[in-house]
């Protein structure tokens, strides 16, 4: 999918204030990861995450994306009436029903007309959402879009310790819920336009995806829980990508160093290594968040896009690939002249 005429006029995000560290979360473990003889230190060691954020008790993911949005809005100078549409990609929700989207909605004022829905498709939600506003703007419906997502991770991992906890607790489950420990917290929101109303945007040039959803299996979650087979997941989504890497080499003339920045979803660093390794990524050219942020599912592309543009990693004409897997198996790579 190639957009002509969308550009990104900001994007922003949030950390959540509160940082847990791995270690932590293993005090908390003590007592099973003892039982099962688990080696101290092996959530830091194997995935490299030092820490994560965490929002306070009683914020919500509306309240996350509300605060991203507010500053994206305000990055871009824009009037919130101006914005057309409103897509929420977040997998944390305030509710089942209505949709978050409608929350941010009212939180902003946004207008009455302006069409609001939340769109879910595990960490590539974000990606999604920008496909969706960029081919909105493309066809001319819409002049300003917006793309939010507020995660938090607090309540699934308090309840999977709290489960790991129980004397029933065995390797299986501790295993299969290891990769929950991984999860952080953040808010994001990017506004798209119409290139012609931001000389100083940075073109959103389109994207491809590819899905082998026979592999859906693989990672499941509900609100309190999330089990992982993250071996298989880690090589089957590394073959998906490799698909998706291809048909990006075909729709966007991608080569292995044909890039100036390469914004990826982090989940640890076995993954981000991995993924770098297969498509000769040099270390400099990728900013690794995982470290101090963890998991933070279809925000961690916007976040680390925020992030790189916040440090001055990214200089104009640069050529920035957007890259993720989601479990599905689904994985999508997108390109930003910024």
């Amino acid at each position: 999918m190639r957009f002509d005429h969308v550009s990104i006029c900001s994007v922003a995000h949030v950390d959540a204030p509160d940082r847990v560290t791995s270690a932590e979360l293993e005090r908390r473990l003590a007592g099973t990861m003892k039982r099962l003889h688990v080696p101290t230190g092996l959530l830091e060691s194997l995935t490299g995450i030092t820490a994560r954020r965490m929002w306070p008790e009683g914020t919500q993911p509306s309240d996350a994306a509300t605060l991203a949005a507010s500053r994206a809005l305000a990055a871009a100078d824009l009037d919130p009436q101006r914005v057309g549409a409103l897509i929420n990609t977040s997998v944390c929700r305030d509710y089942v029903e209505p949709s978050t989207a409608c929350l941010v909605h009212a939180k902003l004022g946004l207008a009455p007309t302006c069409i609001n829905f939340d769109v879910g498709n595990a960490c590539l939600g974000f990606l999604n959402g920008m496909e969706i506003i960029g081919n909105m703007i493309e066809r001319g419906q819409l002049d300003y879009g917006l793309v939010v997502d507020g995660e938090s991770s607090r309540y699934v991992v308090d309840q999977t310790i709290a489960r790991l906890s129980s004397d029933t607790a065995d390797q299986a489950a501790f295993w299969a819920n290891f990769a929950t420990l991984t999860l952080g917290s953040a808010g994001v929101a990017m506004v798209l336009t119409r290139s012609d109303l931001a000389p100083n945007g940075h073109r959103f040039l389109g994207g491809v995806t590819v899905a082998a959803t026979e592999h859906s299996d693989l990672c499941r979650g509900q609100v309190d829980r999330m089990e992982t087979n993250s071996g298989d997941l880690l090589n089957t989504g590394l073959e998906l990508a490799q698909r998706t890497w291809a048909a990006a080499q075909r729709e966007l003339g991608w080569s292995p160093g044909s890039l100036d920045e390469y914004v990826i979803h982090q989940v640890s660093k076995v993954h981000t290594d991995k993924f770098r390794a297969a498509f000769e990524i040099d270390p400099q050219r990728l900013l690794a968040t995982y470290p101090e942020y963890g998991n933070v599912g279809p925000a961690g592309v916007p976040l680390v896009l925020s992030k790189a543009a916040e440090l001055g990693r990214l200089r104009a004409g640069d050529r920035v690939a957007l890259m993720g897997i989601g479990s599905g198996l689904n994985c999508a790579m997108a390109e930003v002249v910024w």
